[in-house]
């Protein structure tokens, strides 16, 4: 080149920057990370108005080679910066730095040279989500850094400010004692309620077991407030959480009713970690008034998008018991969640069962980690545990992070948020009894769909259309008594759903399936119940329990699967009632039965599209962007039915009656009291008459002033000025 050629350089290594006054001319300089090994520098060139070509290879080989360095090319699309590297085999730090000096000393004497600098390494940090709440290193179930993986992925739902903004999650159970630090600032008193005690306040009531913290801890799972330098962080740490406090004293089927529509266009979800006695025996669901309440719920509740109720599976596994006998975990209005331990295997408490739709994470074996959350602080609690354990702590979490769906799509009906569900679950232990059904699905007896996973939840829930109207189709009750023979006869019952059953509501794919029956056994236990959908998909509706030895049967009981989600509706559906021969060798006799299908009108097809779709979604691109489907409004829901006064407060109203009442009678007494001793004393003064006249003034005096002391003592005052005209005509007349 020529000598108006300039040239632009930087040094980088492991010393003390070289550097040089940049020109008013100069061109800004990207600094690259450096290298560990060899130091390297970066050199750039830069072109005056004088020379409108940059030099040419051979001429930066030249000036390289000058300074004893190696040219690199051109820094990404800079042009006129390049970067120069050491070569040469490594040298001991006094040598580098020798080296290095002498370079700089050279660059700076060089003719051609601008500016040069030595590249260093940058100190930079991701945009992790931190708090300064003690606890929340500890749980593992929210970032789990032990078990890359083994967590609910929220983090991220986090960092774009997904936490729940604008939805409110009832828990319903013993009481929420929100004036706790972590609690408080997201308690909704709107939401809340004592049905117990039938008051505004949910507050918990000390018992002699200390158990009623369990609302307390569901509730800082969900909502527990962030950086506040106390206990730990809810899921859904901007959501709003209530308490409906029902279990703290005998339940109703009234009471459960009045708990379940309780504020529902407050509350948006309902979390219920609690069910009939997980002891391998009982057969035991909502009566019916919790029944149509539940009904009731989703359909006018939320505006009539449907009050979301997340119920636990239950903890009975020890004693072989299956969910399906728990008529909550069996309602097609609720979301069934069980519970993983930290590895992701089913703990051995945990309930399975074909009606489950998920899990997530909670308590283990006593080598495994529990659930950190916020509880009471009343009888030795300290408001912080690390001890939440069970299916009750795995439904609060799922509640939670409903939540987050609904806070970017709040127009999910009911039934869009179980499809998401299904839609998103992930399959992790393969050593269980996944199967894959007709629609593609994979499920589990143990696991459901599979974990759910947040991130892939409110991804999904982003781009959710929402599905067709619920559609169902019921068989005729199909009675006849049918004798259930002993071990290894299987009774078999049959029913085809034609085109013709199915044009009238038009239901193309399932959703739930039920079958309702009424068996008569001496030990009904003994017997196993099998659903066989027409794609051959399977599923243990009623699974054996060695500890069921009732001899009432089952009357009218549903059984409920899943495990049919997506397939076709049309077809055999086959029954299979299988004894056991390892209990009681008895006869039992199948007295009636009937199938109900729900579903909707989706073809096969838009399941799989939906399918694609909500894989597509994964990435997070349509969280980054305005993306957004229209919403609609929602029905216009009459305003919930409140009763003036409490039962407390009609309480206090009749002691205060009461009080008033007493207060009268003896103000009344005492006033005629008072009557009859002044007509007395009149009687008195009449009686005396000229002696009490015939007395001196002076005399006179003192005895109206003892007489009206008299009076003082006994109550009574005499207006003596009125009758002084009387008595001196009195004295006149004698």
């Amino acid at each position: 080149g020529d000598a108006n050629t300039t040239l632009r350089l930087s040094l980088c290594c492991h010393d003390n920057a070289l550097s040089l006054p940049v020109p008013p001319t100069g061109v800004s300089v990207l600094v690259l990370p450096a290298v560990s090994q060899p130091p390297i520098g970066i050199l750039l060139f830069v072109r005056t108005p004088a020379a409108p070509v940059l030099w040419s290879g051979p001429v930066l080989g030249r000036v390289a080679e000058q300074v004893g360095l190696e040219n690199r090319g051109q820094i990404g699309q800079l042009e006129g910066h390049y970067l120069l590297c050491a070569s040469k085999p490594r040298l001991g730090a006094t040598a580098w730095a020798d080296k290095w000096a002498h370079s700089g000393d050279l660059l700076a004497a060089h003719p051609h040279v601008l500016w040069h600098s030595k590249d260093i390494v940058l100190s930079r940090s991701k945009r992790a989500m931190t708090f300064n709440d003690p606890r929340y290193p500890n749980q593992w179930h929210l970032h789990n850094k032990q078990r890359k993986g083994m967590d609910i992925n929220v983090t991220g739902l986090w960092e774009r400010n997904i936490t729940g903004t604008g939805v409110t999650v009832v828990v319903v159970d013993d009481g929420v004692e929100h004036t706790l630090q972590d609690i408080q600032p997201n308690y909704s008193p709107e939401g809340s309620y004592d049905l117990n005690s039938n008051d505004p306040d949910p507050m918990p009531h000390p018992d002699a077991h200390s158990d009623n913290h369990h609302g307390t801890r569901c509730a800082g799972e969900i909502a527990a407030v962030p950086n506040n330098s106390f206990c730990a962080v809810g899921v859904a740490y901007g959501s709003k959480v209530a308490g409906i406090r029902v279990l703290d004293g005998p339940l109703t089927d009234s009471m459960e009713a009045v708990a379940f529509n309780k504020h529902y266009q407050v509350n948006d979800v309902y979390s219920c970690s609690w069910g009939p006695d997980d002891d391998g025996h009982t057969v035991d669901g909502p009566h019916p008034l919790g029944k149509a309440a539940l009904q009731h719920g989703v359909i006018a509740g939320r505006r009539g998008f449907g009050s979301i109720f997340v119920v636990a599976s239950g903890n009975g596994r020890q004693y072989n018991d299956n969910c399906n006998y728990d008529g909550y975990a069996n309602s097609i209005y609720t979301i069934t969640i069980g519970a993983v331990d930290e590895e992701g295997q089913m703990p051995f408490y945990a309930e399975e069962c074909a009606s489950m739709l998920a899990v997530t994470f909670s308590s283990g074996s006593k080598e495994l980690r529990s659930i950190v959350t916020s509880d009471w602080s009343m009888q030795q609690g300290t408001g912080c545990t690390d001890g939440h354990t069970g299916t009750s702590a795995a439904a609060p979490l799922a509640a939670g992070m409903v939540a987050l769906m609904l806070q970017v799509r709040p127009c999910l009906t009911w039934r869009d948020v179980q499809h998401i569900i299904i839609f998103t679950a992930t399959k992790y232990d393969n050593s269980t009894d996944w199967r894959a059904n007709g629609a593609g699905f994979h499920h589990s007896h143990k696991h459901g769909f599979g974990l759910l996973n947040a991130w892939r939840m409110v991804n999904a829930a982003k781009v959710w259309d929402s599905v067709p109207f619920l559609l169902s189709y019921q068989s005729p009750v199909l009675k006849g008594d049918v004798t259930i023979l002993t071990y290894p006869d299987i009774l078999t019952r049959t029913w085809n759903v034609t085109t013709q059953d199915l044009s009238q509501s038009g239901m193309q794919t399932l959703e739930h399936v039920s079958v309702t029956m009424t068996i008569i056994h001496p030990c009904r236990g003994n017997v196993e119940i099998t659903l066989v959908c027409p794609s051959g998909m399977t599923s243990l509706i009623g699974a054996r329990r060695a500890l069921d030895r009732d001899t009432s049967g089952y009357q009218e009981w549903t059984f409920s699967t899943v495990r049919c989600w997506g397939e076709k509706a049309l077809g055999e559906y086959k029954l299979l009632i299988t004894p056991t021969p390892k209990m009681c060798a008895a006869t039992g006799t199948l007295t009636q039965w009937k199938l109900t299908l729900y579903g909707s009108s989706l073809t096969y097809r838009q399941v799989k599209e939906r399918q694609r779709l909500v894989e597509e979604a994964m990435s997070g691109r349509y969280l980054d962007s305005n993306f957004s489907l229209p919403c609609p409004p929602g029905l216009d829901v009459p305003p919930e039915t409140l009763t003036p006064f409490s039962s407390n407060n009609l309480k206090f109203l009749l002691l205060l009656g009461c009080f008033a009442f007493f207060w009268s009678l003896y103000y009344t007494l005492e006033v005629g009291l008072a009557h009859l001793d002044l007509q007395e004393l009149r009687r008195r003064e009449r009686d005396r008459g000229p002696d009490w006249v015939s007395v001196e003034d002076g005399d006179e005096e003192e005895g109206e002033e003892e007489q009206q002391q008299e009076d003082r003592d006994s109550g009574i005052v005499l207006d003596f000025e009125a009758k002084a005209p009387a008595a001196t005509a009195e004295r006149a007349a004698t």
